[in-house]
């Protein structure tokens, strides 16, 4: 029985595919214009029941008409395949099916945010809306037949019943080269035409830990990194239509060094992973790009909770709790910022107070830190996001970053003489090397320093002093986590990853860095904390920490203390007993589930950790967050590092060295 093709479109392209499709199909045709009622076809031509496929086929890329033949085909259930040229390229597909989410306008938002000059082009766009788009001057004929030959075997294989190779894939065909190429897409969650997301609420915010076995009883991850990478790359990382759209693999760098790009409307932001692998480092930098994504605005729930803080206090956190900017910075003209209005209506998402054991409202702009400076009340970064394979996982990972912040700051403006390590002596193979070939390749003698806070949870500062005559003089980095090894191993690695920059820009930036030495407001930027701390002239501010070296102790030693026998089998059992460690401080632990549809896919969550009281990483001098936050001038007297609480004019006056 002959299969009947519905065609829509009446251009060059158009025709070329109906002459292609014509041996073998009966090929009816209308107007890309008749698709302007809420039925498709007029009636004269072709009834819905009547075809066995649709394809639109336009010479030019037109978004809007793209959107309104989805809400057409959307509404009479009816799949199809959308066709274009767009910017020198053939476009095929998707192949849109009404009950599966992926539409051309997600195909369509991810290769503009793929593309170099997205924001020209939006603009771009935007002004089509109100005049005719021109004719591709690409539109060739050979092209247009590579086209059709593409089309007519996305036809064959949905006439045969198997799934078309253009399902949540778009075929891009270069009209110069005539070059063609296959690129996987993830559907947009907010896409106006087929994303779905719930409202957020108090009950989808609600945790329950359940059990998360590890991958090995000494590994605090619980899905093997070789699991991922069948998933990773191929989900994720695509230079055309990726949710991750480069990849950089850094032979500069002593260790294995790989970084991914993250595209954003308002530019491209690079994350790396850290490893001595070059394919973990991949992974890592993958996962890392993935959570940056997930925390920059609310992709998995949609915000509905709208009000001041004095109507909600009953169900919020008091966001003050977190810390906010000193009076003298507010009136500063400069500065971004408003303080805390109670009665000023703000948007609220929902989290999980483990220590109160409910759900808690929470202010968007501190659960996704992008938010900040849209007329919020404080400067809010990254700090707490962790990605993990299971929820707990994750949980587990954000807690210990905000740990190792909160350390550094603390230990910096409390101006701690925190007990010195010595690196030399350990036992761990792997962690010998690494601070070895640090000290005798790199030229940099590496200086470590025990920094844990209160609650016990194993914290280190590791700082490289250069040996040379040449380059960055100090690079500081920090490290936490139930396993000290682990913690000195992780701000190694911090530390190798920035050495080949600040070597390569340290005679450019030096300049720059004396007027940051002269003036703190100069430091605006996170790169310049790391450049500033680059001159030897700031050596004096860390004498807090090297008047210790004289009495260094290997790490064994030093957290002896912290040691609590075997390590679980389970990471849940490791987060319950971290979470007991903070309510024992006092402290409350609260958890914003950030997942986006894009990662929980593949079974990977994503969240936002936040721990009222505790220090929160800034950058920029302008922006030191300590107002209400007390437990700066409380806990050095508790360790035992002070005599008496100290004053706020006691704390350190200096930008913070954190990179």
């Amino acid at each position: 029985m002959t299969k009947t093709i519905w065609l829509v479109g009446d251009g060059m392209l158009a025709d070329i595919v109906a002459t292609t499709l014509a041996d073998g199909c009966r090929v009816v045709r209308s107007p890309a214009a008749g698709l302007t009622g809420p039925s498709i076809g007029d009636g004269r031509v072709v009834s819905a029941d009547a075809v066995d496929m649709v394809i639109v086929a336009r010479d030019i890329w037109d978004p809007a008409a793209d959107a309104a033949a989805d809400r057409v085909f959307r509404h009479a259930s009816q799949p199809w395949l959308r066709c274009c040229l767009s910017f020198g390229r053939g476009v095929i597909g998707p192949w849109v099916h009404p009950s599966v989410s992926g539409c051309a306008q997600c195909a369509d938002w991810r290769r503009i945010l793929c593309m170099p000059d997205r924001r020209d082009l939006a603009r771009l766009l935007e002004a089509r809306s109100t005049s005719s788009p021109v004719l591709n001057p690409w539109a060739t004929r050979p092209g247009l037949l590579i086209m059709a030959c593409l089309i007519r075997d996305e036809v064959l294989r949905e006439l045969r019943g198997e799934t078309p190779r253009t399902a949540g894939h778009l075929y891009l065909v270069h009209l110069r080269t005539l070059d063609i190429s296959r690129h996987a897409f993830l559907p947009n969650p907010q896409c106006p035409s087929c994303g779905e997301i719930p409202d957020d609420s108090a009950e989808l915010a609600t945790v329950v830990l359940r059990p998360s076995p590890k991958v090995h009883p000494s590994s605090y991850r619980c899905r093997p990194l070789s699991e991922l990478k069948t998933v990773l790359e191929r989900d994720y990382l695509d230079s055309q239509t990726g949710l991750l759209n480069a990849k950089v693999v850094d032979l500069a760098t002593p260790f294995a060094n790989v970084s991914v790009n993250l595209p954003l409307w308002q530019g491209d932001e690079g994350t790396a992973g850290r490893s001595l692998s070059f394919a973990e480092s991949e992974l890592t930098a993958i996962l890392e790009g993935l959570e940056r994504y997930c925390g920059l605005t609310p992709r998995g729930k949609r915000t509905v909770v709208c009000d001041s803080y004095r109507n909600l206090a009953e169900f919020a956190l008091n966001p003050v709790s977190v810390g906010v900017h000193a009076p003298v910075q507010y009136e500063r003209p400069d500065f971004p910022f408003q303080p805390f209005q109670p009665d000023q209506p703000m948007r609220w998402v929902w989290g999980y107070s483990f220590r109160q054991r409910r759900p808690l409202l929470v202010p968007e702009l501190l659960a996704y830190y992008s938010l900040g400076g849209e007329g919020g009340y404080v400067y809010e970064t990254s700090n707490g996001c962790a990605l993990g394979g299971t929820l707990e996982e994750a949980i587990f990972h954000g807690i210990l970053e905000i740990v190792e912040r909160d350390a550094f700051l603390l230990t910096w403006y409390a101006q701690l003489p925190a007990p010195a390590l010595n690196l030399e002596k350990t036992k761990d193979v792997t962690l010998r090397w690494m601070v070895d070939h640090v000290q005798a390749d790199l030229g940099y003698r590496l200086h470590a320093y025990d920094i844990t806070m209160e609650h016990g949870i194993p914290s280190v500062w590791v700082m490289a002093k250069n040996t040379r005559q040449k380059g960055p003089h100090l690079i500081c980095a920090a490290g936490a986590h139930v396993s000290p090894v682990r913690a000195v191993k992780s701000a190694i690695h911090e530390l190798v990853g920035m050495m080949p920059m600040l070597d390569a820009e340290y005679d450019a930036r030096r300049a720059a860095a004396l007027r940051m030495l002269e003036d703190p407001f100069q430091v605006r930027r996170m790169e310049d904390h790391s450049t500033l701390y680059s001159l030897p002239e700031t050596e004096l501010r860390f004498q807090f920490l090297f008047s210790q070296d004289g009495s260094a102790k290997p790490l064994a030693e030093a957290f002896m203390s912290q040691n609590h026998g075997q390590p679980h089998t389970d990471l849940t059992e490791d987060l319950k007993g971290m979470l007991q460690r903070f309510f024992d401080c006092g402290l409350d632990v609260i958890v914003v589930d950030q997942t986006s549809p894009e990662i929980r896919r593949n079974g990977l969550f994503c969240v936002k950790v936040l721990i009222p009281g505790m220090l929160p990483m800034t950058f920029g001098y302008h922006l030191t967050r300590l107002e209400g936050l007390d437990r700066v001038l409380r806990i050095p007297m508790q360790l035992g590092y002070a005599n008496a609480p100290l004053s706020s004019e006691q704390l350190n006056p200096h930008p913070h060295p954190f990179p």
